[in-house]
């Protein structure tokens, strides 16, 4: 997927379902939970007006970032546009199929992440896919110029 693919899914983009948000471990600092690449891709997307829905089976019920944590895909009842993974690369075949069916526009696999199964499904299904990527990196230097390091730490 080229740079104006991305830059118009992002800009037709309203709904993420960040799926692989980091809960709090019992006795962690919660300031590290802030730190977390996923938790500080979400508060960066929800700062640049996108509504993302955290997903964390372990953590239902939590709130992060003002959002309450959600078990699964299909628990939303609202309409999602990107699926975004936080995942390992073996469980995306899974998470693929969970987009069809919740007809997300965008499946979306963050940096590090590929799966060739994944693609076929979500390409058989007329999604789009992108993989080995951060949403959050795209967003910066298509839309702020800017070619950020990752993750970008805020206090």
């Amino acid at each position: 997927m080229n740079d104006n693919q991305i830059k118009e899914l992002l800009r037709n983009s309203k709904t993420i379902a960040m799926i692989g948000v980091s809960s709090e471990k019992k006795g962690e600092d919660k300031k590290n939970l802030k730190r977390k690449p996923a938790n500080v891709v979400m508060k960066y997307m929800q700062d640049f007006g996108y509504k993302v829905y955290p997903i964390n089976p372990f953590a239902e019920g939590e709130v992060i970032n003002g959002e309450k944590v959600i078990s699964s895909l299909d628990k939303i009842s609202d309409e999602i546009d990107i699926v975004d993974v936080f995942r390992p690369s073996k469980e995306a075949i899974g998470i693929a199929n969970e987009a069809v069916k919740k007809r997300s526009k965008v499946l979306w696999l963050q940096y590090g992440i590929h799966n060739d199964e994944a693609e076929k499904i979500a390409k058989d299904q007329n999604m789009d896919f992108v993989s080995n990527k951060c949403i959050k990196q795209e967003y910066q230097r298509l839309f702020q110029k800017s070619n950020p390091v990752f993750p970008v730490l805020r206090s």
